[in-house]
C-alpha cells in the first residue's frame, strides 16, 4: 500500500475517533498536527504513533512542512477560512462538511481550489459507504428497470449540537441530502412540512427529482432517537431494494412466472451483509460507515490530481439543496 503524508488540523472527538484511524487504515502518514493547543498536537500524534510535528499556528504549519495534503476537521464556523488558507498555499484539501454555511460560500471556496491547481474534496461519506456504493450500481446499472421512487428516514439525537432546524440539516441531516444527490442526481421540485418544539425536530420532506424519481425523506432530531438510524427503500420497475442501518442491503426482483406467487417458493430476496468476528475490531465500522472509504479516495485523487466525486464543485448543489429543502419546510 503506497502511505500518503498528511497533515491534519483538528484533533476533537469526531477526527481522532473516525478520520484519523480511517486515514491511517488506507494508508496515510500523519506528518504533522496542528490544534489551538500544542499539547493537545502533542497528544494526538502520540495516540497514533507518529513520529511527526505538533503545532498549535496553522500558518507556521503549511510553512514548514513538505507535505501537499491537509485534512480539516475543525468547528464548522471555522472550516470555510481554514481550507481557504490550505488552498491558497497550494494544499490539496479534505474537509469534514459543511464547506460553507450557504451555497455562495461553497461556490466561492471551489473557484478558490479550481483557481489554485489543488484538489478539494468534502467529507460527505455515505458516498464511499459499501452498501450505498452497492445500491448505486443497482441504480446505475439498470437490471431491475427504471428506478421510479424512494423513501428515505434518517433520526438521530442531534440536541447536543443543533440548536434549530439550519443547524439540524447542515450539521445533521446533510449527509442524507448529499446521498439524495449521489443515488438519485438534481432536484426540480421541493415540498416539506415540519414540527420543531424547542431542539427537537421532525421533518417529512417530498421531491421530485430532473430524472422523474420522486422520493419522500422522514428527518428527526429528537433525543428518542439515542441509537442513530436510517434507512433508504429504492422502488425499480422489476422489483425493490432496501439499505438499512448502513449494514444490509436487501434486493428483491420482482417474478415474471405466470403462476401465482403464493403457490410456489418463488419468491426471493438477496441479503448483503458484512461477515462479523472478533478479527473485525474497531475497522468494521469506519469501513462500512464510509470513512476508510473517503480517505482512500481523497489520497488517491490527490496522487492522480484527479476531480473526487464529493468534489468543492459538487459541495455546491448540496448546500443549495440543504438551503431549497429548508426554504420549503411550512
Amino acid at each position: 500500500m503506497t502511505q500518503t503524508k498528511l497533515c491534519f488540523i483538528g484533533a476533537g472527538f469526531h477526527a481522532t475517533t473516525n478520520i484519523y484511524p480511517s486515514a491511517i487504515e488506507a494508508g496515510a502518514t500523519i506528518q504533522a498536527i496542528s490544534t489551538r493547543s500544542i499539547e493537545r498536537s502533542q497528544a494526538a500524534l502520540l495516540r497514533y504513533g507518529s513520529m511527526g510535528s505538533a503545532y498549535d499556528n496553522v500558518t507556521l504549519m503549511l510553512q514548514n512542512e513538505d507535505c501537499n495534503n491537509v485534512v480539516v476537521v475543525a468547528q464548522p464556523q471555522d472550516q470555510t477560512s481554514l481550507a481557504l488558507e490550505c488552498i491558497k498555499a497550494g494544499k490539496n484539501v479534505y474537509v469534514d462538511k459543511p464547506l460553507g454555511w450557504t451555497a455562495r460560500e461553497a461556490a466561492e471556496i471551489a473557484d478558490a481550489a479550481e483557481k489554485a491547481g489543488v484538489v478539494l474534496m468534502v467529507g460527505f461519506m455515505k458516498r464511499y459507504a459499501p452498501i450505498y456504493i452497492k445500491l448505486k450500481e443497482l441504480i446505475d446499472g439498470g437490471s431491475m428497470g427504471r428506478t421510479r421512487s424512494f423513501q428515505m428516514r434518517f433520526a438521530v439525537d442531534s440536541t447536543p449540537f443543533c440548536k434549530n432546524e439550519e443547524q439540524f440539516m447542515k450539521l445533521a441531516a446533510i449527509h442524507m441530502v448529499d446521498l439524495m444527490r449521489f443515488l438519485f442526481g438534481e432536484v426540480q421540485q421541493v415540498t416539506g412540512t415540519t414540527v420543531k418544539d424547542g431542539e427537537h425536530i421532525n421533518q417529512s420532506i417530498s421531491l421530485k427529482f430532473d430524472n422523474g424519481v420522486v422520493g419522500s425523506a422522514y428527518f428527526a432530531g429528537m433525543s428518542a432517537w439515542s441509537r442513530e438510524s436510517e434507512n433508504v427503500l429504492v422502488t425499480f420497475d422489476h422489483g425493490f431494494a432496501s439499505a438499512d442501518e448502513i449494514n444490509t442491503l436487501t434486493v428483491h426482483h420482482s417474478r415474471t412466472s405466470d403462476s401465482l406467487p403464493w403457490k410456489s417458493l418463488e419468491e426471493q430476496d438477496t441479503v448483503f451483509t458484512p461477515s462479523g468476528s472478533p478479527m473485525s475490531g474497531a475497522y468494521r465500522d469506519l469501513y462500512l460507515r464510509g470513512f476508510v472509504g473517503e480517505m482512500a479516495h481523497f489520497m488517491s485523487c490527490c496522487h492522480n490530481n484527479t476531480l473526487p466525486h464529493s468534489s468543492g464543485k459538487d459541495n455546491i448543489g448540496t448546500m443549495a439543496l440543504c438551503d431549497t429543502i429548508l426554504s420549503s419546510l411550512v
